[in-house]
């Protein structure tokens, strides 16, 4: 199935989160933060989008809709949601 976000909106795939700390110890599950960078992957029809496919972004912790395509999970969310461009 693919996903056309509409308007202003884009289509995030979240990063996952390191396993381990710095230091060497692992994160479980239950102690990991939701994530806040994304990849995206696909972007509405509203002409003022300054972000495009495959750019890096980080984004609000709690922002935008979850959804599941086959065995990935996926956000929607508002441009107005991204932070930040990340330049490599």
């Amino acid at each position: 199935m693919k996903v056309q976000p509409m308007g202003a909106r884009i289509l995030v795939k979240p990063l996952e989160q390191e396993n381990k700390t710095a230091t060497g110890l692992y994160i479980p599950e239950t102690a990991k933060e939701k994530p806040q960078t994304g990849v995206v992957v696909a972007v509405g029809d509203d002409e003022e989008i300054k972000l495009k496919v495959n750019d890096k972004i980080l984004f609000a912790k709690y922002s935008g809709t979850e959804i599941k395509l086959g065995n990935d999970d996926y956000l929607i969310m508002e441009c107005s949601d991204v932070l930040a461009k990340v330049l490599d």
